[in-house]
């Protein structure tokens, strides 16, 4: 699965060259990239935390037979 809204350095034009001092300005395009990669983030993090609870959850009690 390819998520399209994490940061893709081929689309940054934000590069600096080596005698480049001024820093470009931020569109708003280039700001909702920032946020949908935040939210991606984000949502990687509450899906990790998910499995690291069942990982290590405690065991279900036994069961008398």
């Amino acid at each position: 699965m390819i998520d399209d809204r994490r940061y893709n350095s081929d689309r940054d034009i934000s590069i600096y060259g080596q005698n480049e001092l001024r820093k470009t300005r931020l569109t708003l395009k280039m700001l909702n990239e920032l946020r949908r990669a935040s939210d991606a983030r984000e949502e990687e993090k509450y899906r990790e935390r998910g499995l690291i609870r069942k990982m290590y959850a405690m065991p279900p009690p036994e069961q008398p037979a």
